[in-house]
């Protein structure tokens, strides 16, 4: 009995085992079939389309604005600097930073006692000196009568020696007397010589009293030059900046005390590139007249004014590029020198071009065109400006035609897209809206108020939304979703 048992229990076992060896190719075989025949399914392709921003181009005329950064500065900066040195004596109120002046008003004085003194003393000298001239000229009219009266001694005795000869030639006179006539004679010349060398000096005196005149009329200008430099007044209307003085301190000559501008006299002056330089040159390589706007952008206020281009700097410094340009402006309101300003240039307005988000353009100068089918197509374009983050562009076949405005390396010629037109922006579609009958509604209406986890605000809404004549379809999908029906 043992032996049968047992061998009863191996059969089992071992039908047992074949079995679950049958079982498995089964398994085996079904698995190897499904494979079979998935893959000798050829699957299904679908081309990818791209959704892209695109742009409608419009050809027209545009003027190219040339966006640049200067500095404000002025026309007319004076240095404050007193001529001579000493004690500031007397300072206007208005000596202040931002203080303003008329031409000829008084800013400050220096003390002018030393001055004052050399003054007088120099009209002194003066006065002297014109008295010196009058002498002179009195004793060389006094030098001029002697003179005259000595020839005219001189010739009495000359006619008495030839009187004295005409005498002696008849036998009336005697040699003594021709001698002693002659001998008066030629007393009477060397007197006269002797009256013209004190007219000479008398000339001389009077010549040199008039050059002692004029050198002390040159100390009393001097002196009053002096005198008028202890004032320091202003030259033109303006406002002073970094003052540097108190009344009451020792200056030096020509020290630094402060500086007047002009603030009606306004300038900007900016760097442009090399090529914009070159578009603002006209035919003979001069610099055009050119409209500038300056602006002062703080924190949402502009401060703005508008001007003329007038000149361009005559050389660059080391280690600088492009060309510096200076423009004239007019009325600057709230600008002051110092002033970090954007310089807006306008150039001539150009013809049929087309303007162009800068994203849109390739380095190689090309556009995607959206053609009929939305698939793009490679346009290649002439590159006129660059306008901040747009371009000008000039290609006449791109007239009222789609182009990509933000390319992206996906993108290239052939690939099919859905155009997003900007400004045009689709409206959202209205939802789709259905009647429900009564026994399906109360369904609905039933199924939300024994929700345990629906808030009761939104449990409010949903069933004000069923009570209406028109239910949103989607909405009514999902419950019933979750409803299972």
């Amino acid at each position: 009995m043992r032996f049968f048992r047992r061998g009863l229990t191996g059969l089992s076992i071992l039908a047992l085992t074949l079995g679950l060896l049958g079982f498995s190719v089964l398994l085996l075989r079904g698995a190897f079939a499904e494979r079979a025949a998935q893959s000798a399914r050829a699957p299904r392709i679908q081309e990818r389309v791209f959704a892209v921003n695109a742009q409608r181009l419009v050809a027209g005329e545009l003027t190219p604005v040339l966006t640049a950064y200067g500095e404000i500065k002025s026309l007319r900066t004076l240095e404050i600097r007193p001529a001579v040195g000493g004690m500031i004596t007397q300072m206007s109120a208005n000596f202040v930073d931002g203080g303003s002046f008329s031409q000829g008003d008084l800013m400050l004085k220096i003390d002018d006692a030393d001055a004052q003194a050399a003054f007088e003393r120099a009209e002194a000298d003066v006065m002297d000196a014109e008295a010196e001239v009058r002498d002179a000229l009195r004793a060389l009219e006094l030098a001029r009568d002697e003179q005259v009266n000595a020839q005219e001694q001189a010739d009495l005795r000359q006619r008495a020696f030839v009187r004295q000869q005409d005498l002696r030639k008849r036998g009336v006179g005697t040699d003594t007397a021709v001698e002693t006539a002659e001998l008066a004679a030629s007393t009477a010349k060397a007197a006269v010589l002797t009256r013209r060398q004190a007219l000479a000096q008398a000339e001389a005196r009077v010549d040199s009293s008039a050059t002692r005149r004029a050198r002390a009329a040159i100390a009393l200008s001097d002196a009053k030059r002096s005198l008028s430099e202890t004032e320091v007044r202003a030259r033109f209307d303006g406002v002073i900046a970094e003052v540097n003085a108190v009344e009451g301190r020792l200056v030096n000559s020509n020290e630094r005390l402060a500086e007047l501008v002009d603030p009606n006299q306004l300038e900007v002056a900016f760097r442009v590139s090399t090529q914009a330089y070159s578009q603002l040159l006209d035919a003979e390589g001069n610099l055009k007249t050119a409209e500038v706007r300056a602006v002062l952008d703080d924190f949402g206020v502009d401060l703005s004014s508008t001007g003329t281009l007038s000149r361009e700097g005559a050389a660059n410094s080391s280690g600088q590029t492009g060309r510096a340009l200076f423009a004239r402006l007019q009325e600057a309101r709230g600008l002051k020198p110092g002033d970090f300003v954007t310089v807006l240039l306008e150039e001539a307005p150009m013809q049929n071009v087309l303007r162009l988000p800068a994203t849109g353009l390739a380095a190689d100068s090309t556009v995607l065109k959206i053609n009929d089918d939305n698939r793009l197509e490679l346009v290649s374009v002439e590159l006129l400006r660059r306008q901040g983050d747009d371009v000008i562009i000039f290609a006449p076949e791109l007239d009222g035609a789609l182009v990509v405005s933000k390319r992206t390396p996906l993108l290239g010629a052939g690939i099919s897209v859905k155009p997003v037109v900007a400004g045009a922006a689709a409206e959202p579609e209205a939802p789709a809206m259905i009647e429900l009958s009564q026994e399906r509604r109360d369904r609905l209406v039933s199924a939300i108020k024994a929700s345990q986890r629906m808030p009761e605000d939104v449990k409010k809404r949903i069933l004000a939304r069923l009570s209406e004549d028109q239910v949103p379809a989607k909405m009514v999908e999902r419950i019933e979703s979750r409803m299972g029906g």
